[in-house]
């Protein structure tokens, strides 16, 4: 028995074997060409034959694992859009003569190591990307399938997965990834804790393409790997692995109960979608509204602006298939890695500080006005909230009111119904909100605290770069105080507070929010239930408050 260690990025037990997923190393032959004109045009099919193929995944990814573990497929859209990109793989083939596929894997080197090189973390990530693409090209120009064929359940393992990769697998015959590399913020780790199966990460050289076909346990909750697992051991992890689905069949037993704890406390809990498809999840799991509709899919899964009768449509599905049930939708927070080719958005050395979400809104008020009109239609049938990400100032605030109120005036003169009372709320996800939340909560319905951006920002912490991962601690006391603040303002000022970002499923916390007043949580469809018990066991009654 070999017993391998990493790190954990979802919890839960996975047997089977393992399928090593090896790339291809056969390096790229380089030969004359007769007629380069031709061989561009070859590869300009071929590009174009790849261009529909990650349309294809795009659409599989939204179904499938929602639109923002899908918007990484529209960034590698546009890198094959690229201008630079283009010019160099055409310029190698016209001027020396040689065959696309050289030119292609030379191009997709040399700007992997640019990138490569860039302070950005941003921009380091998007080496990986380059070489994802070229590859793709250069798989169609060689008429290779590419995919990695599973005929049984069985516990992926790799060096490391790109996202066309982990998108394009059949996610019933996944039990496990296992991977050398990778941060706990990878796109393996987000996806396997969509799919709620275990994840281990960061394994190093310890994990060998040897182990292909060997049977082995995962413990995702210790970040162990069992190869070719001794009899107690392989007796102990089955154990372990029929309690937690007994658990989970426990679990079903609250659907229909209150989320209140031993001492009376109670608090809403609700959930996280990225497109409608979702709400099928939410109602399973009995959560009590959605706390957190993501509206930019409906902009990344276009070609094109949607239009109002489009946004209109989708929002007024949720408003009623979720029966009367409170329904916040946050408005366009799009820009960073989530691209949309179509918006033109500039190239930024720093993403995350830069032009996205309310700033594109107040910009482009055109776009805006679309989204709250849409918004508002919707509003007349069933309960839908308004909630502005990535506010920084009252200033905003008061213009987003501004922009409402033209947008109601347009309204009511047409004569279309709306809820002239719905809920506006905002995402407190930056220390200037934190700092001016008494002010601010003068002037909007409820906060949710987006505790990814926060912790982010707070800490000064790139959450996407591996490098940074024992750095990035959302339990910092900072946070915790963040929080606190935030809630004591909301409450002075009458109105509720919810936390819609991870920290509102970390279970070690549970209690601490509700301690800090907290009124509502909103985590993925499939952790309501686990959160509802957590909940119904707490006795805040014997809980000292202490976050010191």
């Amino acid at each position: 028995m070999y017993v391998l260690k990493g790190k954990s990025v979802f919890g839960g037990i996975a047997i089977g074997k393992i399928a090593f997923y090896i790339k291809s190393k056969e390096k790229i032959k380089r030969y004359k060409v007769d007629e380069p004109e031709e061989e561009a045009v070859r590869f300009e099919n071929a590009r174009q034959t790849a261009l529909v193929q990650l349309e294809e995944l795009y659409k599989k990814a939204l179904a499938e694992v929602g639109e923002a573990n899908a918007a990484i497929i529209l960034v590698h859209q546009m890198m094959m859009e690229d201008l630079d990109y283009l010019d160099s793989i055409r310029n190698i083939i016209l001027n020396q003569g040689v065959n696309a596929e050289y030119a292609v894997g030379v191009t997709g080197d040399n700007f992997s190591q640019m990138f490569s090189t860039m302070e950005d973390e941003y921009m380091k990530e998007r080496a990986a990307d380059v070489l994802d693409i070229s590859n793709r090209i250069v798989r169609v120009l060689n008429k290779e399938d590419g995919r990695f064929i599973l005929t049984e359940p069985v516990i992926i393992a790799a060096d490391d997965l790109a996202p066309s990769e982990t998108i394009q697998l059949d996610k019933n015959m996944v039990l496990s990834f296992i991977t050398r590399q990778g941060s706990t913020n990878s796109h393996t780790a987000i996806l396997a804790r969509t799919m709620n199966i275990p994840a281990v990460i960061g394994i190093g050289e310890e994990l060998k393409e040897e182990y292909d076909g060997k049977y082995a346990i995962i413990d995702g909750f210790t970040g162990s790997i069992y190869i070719e697992p001794e009899e107690n051991v392989l007796k102990e992890m089955e154990v372990k692995k029929k309690q937690e689905e007994e658990k989970k069949v426990l679990l079903q037993k609250l659907r229909g109960q209150e989320n209140v704890t031993i001492d009376g406390k109670k608090i809403n809990i609700y959930a996280n979608i990225g497109n409608s498809t979702d709400i099928g999840a939410v109602l399973k799991n009995d959560a009590g509204g959605i706390g957190l509709f993501r509206s930019e899919f409906l902009y990344l899964e276009k070609d094109t602006f949607p239009t109002e009768e489009e946004q209109f449509a989708i929002y007024k599905y949720a408003a009623e298939s979720m029966a009367g049930k409170k329904v916040i939708i946050r408005t366009l927070d799009i820009g960073a890695d989530k691209q949309a080719g179509y918006f033109d958005l500039p190239l930024e050395e720093n993403p995350a500080l830069g032009y996205r979400a309310i700033r594109i809104c107040l910009t482009e008020k055109d776009i805006f006005k679309t989204q709250l009109r849409a918004l508002y239609r919707a509003s007349a049938f069933g309960n839908i909230a308004i909630m502005f990400p990535m506010i920084t100032s009252l200033e905003e605030v008061k213009e987003i009111k501004e922009i409402i109120m033209e947008v109601k005036t347009e309204l009511s003169e047409t004569g279309i119904d709306f809820n002239n009372n719905l809920e506006l709320g905002i995402m407190i996800e930056t220390p200037a909100a934190v700092m001016i939340s008494d002010m601010l909560a003068k002037e909007v319905d409820f906060f949710s605290i987006g505790t990814n951006d926060l912790t982010q920002y707070t800490l000064a912490i790139d959450r996407q770069n591996p490098k940074l991962d024992k750095f990035y601690n959302p339990h910092h006391t900072a946070i915790l105080r963040m929080i606190q603040l935030t809630a004591d303002n909301a409450h002075k000022n009458g109105k509720w507070i919810g936390i819609c970002g991870e920290l509102a499923g970390d279970l070690s916390l549970t209690e601490t929010f509700l301690k800090m007043g907290i009124d509502e949580l909103s985590v993925s469809p499939g952790l309501v239930l686990g959160l509802r018990n957590k909940v119904r066991e707490s006795d805040l009654s014997k809980i000292k408050k202490n976050i010191n």
